[in-house]
């Protein structure tokens, strides 16, 4: 695996991992607050059956820069250009299934719509699935409700401790994924990447964001991958997905039930196993 930090504009430089292979490659993109190494397992299953793999640190998050700017979908999608327009050029990586989990989602979802011509499919993991805006009319609410939660000064042994317990069936791969969110700091405790103001201000646009109108623009297949398990939760997937399925020209819904919502980290050989079906004889074929 390689490294690269491509300039996406003049103040922000993203990191992208690479991973060669002789087959179709798979763009994937992580959801807000999160970070590339929750795709690792997926990387690694799909880079072991001979696939091209990159996977993205977004602005904000992670190894990436911070700039004070530059967090609509529509920055963060051009972002997704240049980053296949570089891959194309330097790795012969051509028109990845971009492959979204949560934010992400509704990220590849933007991409897609905006740059068709650059993309084989769309695959959205647990997200871009229901519009913010209809749970939560006012932004006041949604900005108190999902607001990120204060973590300063907790110690990181702390932190390890409570992601491992809560996630005890979860591959090493993904309890390293979710550690790799924060910056661990000198005196022991650690703070997120991604600044609370930027954490807002991507939350902002997301409640903005309309899934259903950005379906309908697709010219490429997508397919949801929700999380099941949570019966309200679920009864609002099922209706936003009823609406998505009749506005986007080809789709499929294949659900993880049940299933965390980082269902790439807690079943990556399961998901990988699907999206290479669905490349080989399913809606990206």
């Amino acid at each position: 695996m390689s490294t690269a930090s491509i300039k996406v504009s003049g103040d922000c430089k993203v990191a992208v991992d690479i991973l060669d292979g002789e087959q179709q490659g798979f763009l994937l993109v992580h959801g807000l607050a999160s970070n590339a190494r929750l795709w690792d397992g997926v990387a690694e299953e799909l880079n072991g059956r001979g696939h091209q793999v990159a996977i993205i640190d977004q602005r904000g998050h992670g190894r990436s820069d911070k700039p004070d700017s530059g967090y609509d979908f529509s920055t963060i999608s051009q972002d997704l250009a240049i980053v296949v327009g570089y891959l194309k050029e330097s790795a012969g990586f051509y028109n990845p299934v971009a492959v979204g989990q949560s934010w992400g989602g509704a990220v590849v979802e933007s991409f897609a719509a905006a740059h068709p011509s650059l993309v084989k499919g769309v695959a959205v993991i647990d997200g871009g699935m229901t519009s913010l805006s209809e749970k939560f009319p006012e932004w006041s609410e949604c900005k108190t409700l999902l607001a990120p939660p204060n973590l300063l000064g907790i110690p990181w042994e702390h932190f390890e401790s409570l992601i491992r317990s809560t996630h005890p069936d979860w591959p090493e791969t993904g309890i390293q994924g979710v550690l790799a969110n924060m910056e661990k700091l000198p005196d022991g405790t650690f703070r997120p990447w991604l600044s609370r103001e930027h954490h807002l201000e991507i939350l902002w646009h997301l409640w903005q964001h309309d899934p259903y109108d950005t379906c309908a623009k697709l010219q490429v297949p997508i397919l949801f991958v929700p999380a099941g398990g949570d019966p309200l939760r679920d009864l609002e997937k099922k209706a936003g997905l009823e609406k998505l399925s009749k506005l986007a020209r080809k789709s499929k819904t294949v659900w993880f039930d049940p299933a965390d919502h980082d269902i790439h980290a807690q079943y990556p050989k399961q998901l990988s196993d699907l999206l290479r079906t669905e490349l080989v004889t399913g809606i990206f074929s």
